[in-house]
């Protein structure tokens, strides 16, 4: 008996012709582009997990009463393919992925997918759509996501859930052309408190900082930085990526995870690289207030936020409600460099992984 999760293949019927793939590979931006194919598996409660396939992207028929859009249990995960120097493809720690989605996962009350199905879906559309990943500095960007597919009207679990996995062939994340970015901090609007979701990859959370970022932008700021919902004082996190800060020391800082802010899979990992090249990293709370005093005395020298989209990028200036300020030199700086490059190559296989974090798809 074969396993549930060996992926029947449907080939799309009239693929991408290679002419139209190149000349949209030489400029994909970010998001706006996808690949031919997809994955799903279905879930029914009494049947388990069922159904593999790699099919041809297609809409996702919806009955106006399925439970996804009046109950939001949603959830997903982002990471990325990298084309190598011997023609294969890797990608960077998706077992870590698929742990962090089985978490969201059971924060939403939703059935826990296998770490194999989960891996398999990805190493499977990777494999099949392997000509849609760009060369030099570009990737093919993974999405996994799941969604209550249940038609009724109740607040209870779902009792049935579509899991899928598309894939977009992207470039930089950021439409500016500066090398560090300016950020935002809101006062008033909040994206997470204890006991909630913030800790979960889930949709909601993004939706919440959503009027948060039209704020950011209002001000001419890329992105926008949290504080904690309780005090209005801790910084947490920006609307999608990690902060770190690091001192005149060559030391650094993190908020700590703690349940309101997403356990970053690039967070965890450049924790790691900093630690072997003898950089002190401290997980602590950081005061928005220090952020500012700190900037100004000059012991802050970098901040940079990060994420699989990103990477690694420096913030330059923050703006807030009645000032702003500048970090460091306005720029991209020595240790944040030498952090993203480290990391980098070791996504790309240009370095030695002895964390065993890259996954070869063939």
């Amino acid at each position: 008996m074969s396993s549930p999760f060996a992926f029947v293949t449907e080939p799309h019927p009239a693929p991408t012709p290679p002419d139209r793939r190149t000349a949209v590979l030489r400029d994909p931006g970010f998001g706006r582009v996808f690949t031919d194919h997809m994955a799903a598996i279905r879930y029914r409660e009494g049947k388990g997990w069922h159904d593999a396939k790699i099919t041809a992207r297609a809409a996702v028929p919806m009955d106006p009463a399925a439970a996804v859009l009046h109950y939001s249990q949603q959830i997903f995960e982002g990471l990325k393919a990298y084309r190598t120097a011997d023609g294969g493809a890797v990608m960077f720690r998706p077992e870590a992925n698929a742990q962090r989605f089985q978490k969201s996962a059971e924060r939403l009350a939703m059935p826990i997918l296998p770490e194999d199905a989960f891996v398999g879906a990805l190493d499977a559309l990777v494999k099949i759509d392997r000509d849609w990943i760009p060369g030099g500095d570009g990737s093919l960007y993974l999405r996994p996501f799941m969604f209550a597919s249940e038609v009724f009207l109740g607040v209870k679990p779902s009792s049935e859930y579509l899991f899928l996995v598309i894939a977009s062939p992207v470039g930089s994340y950021f439409k500016s052309k500066d090398s560090a970015v300016s950020v935002w901090v809101s006062q008033d609007l909040t994206r997470a408190a204890p006991g909630g979701t913030g800790a979960a990859k889930c949709g909601g959370n993004y939706a919440a900082s959503l009027l948060a970022q039209l704020e950011a932008a209002k001000h001419g700021c890329e992105q926008v930085v949290f504080l904690d919902a309780v005090e209005r004082r801790w910084i947490e996190e920006l609307g999608g990526m990690n902060i770190f800060f690091v001192f005149d020391d060559g030391s650094m800082q993190t908020p700590p995870i703690g349940g309101t802010i997403l356990p970053g899979i690039t967070r965890a990992s450049i924790i790691t690289v900093a630690k072997g090249m003898g950089i002190k990293v401290r997980e602590e709370p950081y005061a928005f207030s220090q952020w500012r005093e700190d900037a100004a005395s000059g012991r802050l020298r970098e901040t940079f936020a990060c994420g699989t989209a990103a990477v690694l990028t420096p913030i330059g200036s923050v703006k807030f409600d009645g000032g702003s300020f500048v970090i460091g030199n306005g720029g991209s700086s020595g240790q944040t460099e030498k952090l993203r490059a480290t990391l980098v190559d070791i996504q790309r296989c240009r370095a030695p992984d002895p964390h065993g974090w890259v996954h070869r798809v063939f």
